[in-house]
């Protein structure tokens, strides 16, 4: 690894975000070509993290637009200051000023309301990260617009002219793949995959962000999870799922997972009614019996097998 890579993942790492050498490279790369990166992945795994710890280590501004249906380009960009300026014409009723005067003033910086957009592309200091997050629930419309502004980061505000980002941002694009996004769009962006943490991954993430978490209920916590994302569910848990359940047992001051605290807290983990019932039950007893006892390699070994006797359990029911 490159001195300039392994810099980079010190940096996310000391922020308290787990990384490894494909998301350090990645956030590298995307830095040295002034390129944006596609973050791809299941809800729950760190995709939004990413632009958070990204801007925490380079202490600079977080810039955040969350993308949503039906978003569009003055939400995103600017709008006027409407109430303000017809304050201003209020007052002004009497004034000596003639129209155009009134209107070059209304029409000024002090009266535009900055938008995520354009908050990026004015930043005065130094280059922000700029965070769009969730991009596949806006409209094909919006992502064709979100095209032009990634290529020249400019902005043409009608009444001021054309503004230019005096620092390009390093721009964070978010997508949990509910609809497929533009070949123009992932043309223009490095792009990055994020899986399901490994069992040690997972244990590492864990000890990192739950204070206070042993490392015997941390690697329960990482098996059982490792073995209920091997089942068919309706919303397969991830990362924040993981790190809320610890915490849930840290409260309940837990120190190993047994039966009546896991079935107590399974709400933390599935948020759906059927993915509940499904676990609730003999497969939780499969999945907590045959997890007894074992520690280390042997509970790590446990993951990669446990899973076929989940599924029988489950085809039985």
């Amino acid at each position: 690894m490159i001195e300039a890579v392994r810099e980079i993942q010190d940096r996310l790492e000391g922020q308290h975000y787990v990384t490894d050498r494909a998301i350090a490279t990645t956030v590298y790369l995307a830095m040295q070509l002034k390129k944006p990166v596609l973050i791809e992945g299941q809800a729950g795994v760190g995709k939004t993290e990413i632009a958070k710890v990204l801007a925490s280590a380079l202490d600079t501004n977080l810039i955040r637009l969350q993308c949503y249906e039906g978003l569009d380009a003055n939400t995103a960009l600017y709008e006027w200051n409407y109430p303000k300026q017809m304050l201003r014409i209020k007052i002004d009723e009497h004034s000596s000023k003639t129209a155009d005067e009134e209107e070059s003033l209304i029409f000024s910086e002090p009266f535009l309301l900055k938008r995520p957009l354009l908050q990026a592309v004015t930043n005065p200091d130094r280059a922000p990260v700029l965070l769009i997050d969730e991009v596949d629930r806006a409209d094909e419309e919006f992502e064709a617009f979100l095209l032009e502004i990634l290529s020249d980061f400019q902005v043409t505000v009608p009444e001021l002219g054309t503004i230019q980002a005096a620092h390009r941002p390093y721009v964070v694009l978010t997508s949990n793949r509910t609809r497929e996004l533009s070949d123009a769009l992932r043309r223009r962006c490095l792009y990055l995959w994020i899986d399901y943490p490994s069992f040690d991954k997972e244990l590492r993430i864990i000890m990192t962000k739950v204070p206070g978490a042993n490392e015997r209920l941390a690697s329960q916590i990482s098996a059982f999870m490792q073995a209920v994302r091997g089942i068919k569910l309706g919303k397969t848990p991830g990362v924040a799922e993981s790190l809320d359940w610890a915490m849930s047992l840290m409260a309940l001051h837990a120190d190993h997972l047994e039966h009546e605290t896991v079935r107590e807290t399974l709400g933390a983990i599935f948020k759906d009614r059927d993915d509940v019932a499904k676990m609730n039950g003999k497969p939780l007893d499969v999945v907590l019996g045959s997890m007894e006892g074992l520690e280390g390699d042997e509970l790590r070994a446990w993951t990669e097998t446990i899973n076929q006797r989940l599924e029988r359990e489950l085809s039985t029911r």
